[in-house]
């Protein structure tokens, strides 16, 4: 990743004249990636973490740089459905090595990675429930350092957009809406 930082910062950019340079953010998640995102970029994005992890990339970063998180959330007040839909998301993520090492070195067990998640892990990963539930965890990566919230809405069925879920997450998200992207 260093020698792809080097080669980025060598290259010559030919687009349109621009008034500042281009942010450059790291996808990271170890502290290795989120070390070197704090010395030679702007920033990073974090993915499928738990709130504990934003504050440990908060500390890394320092308080300069951007730290932007994704939190998956199914808006379901039916606790079976919506750990159903987080589970069938979660355990594509749970069998890939960098999210699951992201996820041990936080504490999480074998146990809690092995079939589609315990439910705390679930719980803790994916918010589930009403568009005040999602509020608040949004609030909660606020809280712990993070600058930008990406809101990613799932559902039962993978080819729904959940377009009403976002209209209804971006009306209960009020004033925080500026710190949190949701999809129009």
């Amino acid at each position: 990743m260093t020698a792809y930082l080097d080669a980025m910062e060598a290259a010559t950019y030919s687009g349109p004249a621009l008034d500042q340079p281009v942010p450059v953010v790291l996808a990271a998640l170890g502290p290795r990636m989120l070390e070197l995102a704090a010395a030679r970029t702007d920033g990073a994005h974090s993915y499928f973490v738990p709130v504990e992890h934003t504050a440990i990339a908060r500390e890394r970063l320092g308080e300069g740089a951007l730290l932007a998180v994704e939190q998956t959330a199914v808006l379901q007040t039916d606790r079976i459905r919506s750990r159903e839909v987080a589970r069938a998301f979660a355990s594509g993520y749970l069998a890939l090595p960098n999210y699951a090492d992201n996820l041990r070195r936080l504490g999480w067990t074998d146990f809690d990675l092995s079939g589609g998640g315990s439910d705390r892990l679930i719980d803790k990963v994916i918010v589930q429930g009403d568009a005040g539930a999602i509020v608040a965890r949004v609030r909660e990566h606020l809280d712990a350092g993070a600058d930008h919230i990406c809101v990613q809405l799932r559902s039962a069925d993978p080819r729904d957009l959940c377009q009403d879920g976002y209209a209804e997450l971006r009306a209960a998200l009020g004033e925080l809406v500026d710190s949190v992207e949701v999809p129009a």
